[in-house]
């Protein structure tokens, strides 16, 4: 199957060398491109492209407000592989509840870009630790004043246990290797724990850690709460 990709940057270079380089692979096509927010809703809304490399920061409309309108316009078929730099750290948590399944650096390697827009559009979140996980540590965790939305009454100790891990970003089979049980298990979890907290992806499982205080981010890394005590 092709992977259908709009690319959208306000920069022309980096928009053209985006969308050269995933036009040489036989498994992506680039069907359209954007040079701001506004463009890339309509440009998304005209040809439901499978991915949408949305730059973070765009005029018009920002790629935040616009991979919130893509994903809700599309009904989450079209996922939004976010742009970014580190420079633009305190956008990562906005984009994330906007609906964004992962980020990107801009300086990205050519084997990054192909990754990441593979694994956005198999319906997983791109959650490297080195980059999303600080991040969002340190993004919620100036958002402690407001009251937790939800909490994990309905959830068991290893789903618990689990959504932990998810938010360290440990892939299935790490988390299976810690656990001790099989990767079908870890599986099984997962998909009970999405569906009793009515998450979409492992993007909104981290959110919903951090903001639960599951896992905090301090001075010596990352460190779990157990609230159960």
């Amino acid at each position: 199957m092709v992977i259908r990709v709009l690319v959208a940057d306000d920069q022309a270079v980096v928009r053209t060398a985006f969308a050269g380089l995933l036009n040489t692979q036989d498994d992506i096509e680039v069907v359209g491109e954007a040079e701001d927010g506004e463009q890339a809703v309509l440009r998304a809304a005209e040809l439901r492209p499978d991915v949408a490399l949305l730059d973070i920061r765009m005029p018009r409309l920002s790629g935040i407000d616009a991979a919130r309108a893509i994903v809700a316009a599309s009904g989450g078929t079209t996922k939004a592989l976010m742009l970014t730099t580190f420079g633009l750290d305190e956008y990562v948590y906005d984009a994330l509840t906007a609906g964004a399944s992962g980020f990107l650096l801009k300086d990205a390697t050519f084997p990054e870009l192909l990754h990441a827009v593979r694994v956005v559009a198999d319906g997983h979140a791109l959650l490297a630790p080195e980059i999303t996980g600080r991040l969002i540590a340190e993004f919620t965790r100036q958002r402690v004043s407001a009251p937790p939305p939800r909490s994990i009454d309905g959830l068991t100790a290893r789903e618990a246990e689990v959504l932990v891990w998810i938010a360290r970003g440990l892939s299935n089979a790490d988390i299976a290797d810690r656990l001790t049980i099989t990767d079908h298990t870890v599986k099984t979890h997962i998909n009970r724990l999405f569906a009793k907290m009515e998450l979409r992806d492992r993007a909104q499982a981290v959110i919903l850690a951090y903001e639960l205080g599951l896992v905090v981010a301090g001075p010596r890394g990352y460190r779990c709460i157990d609230q159960r005590r």
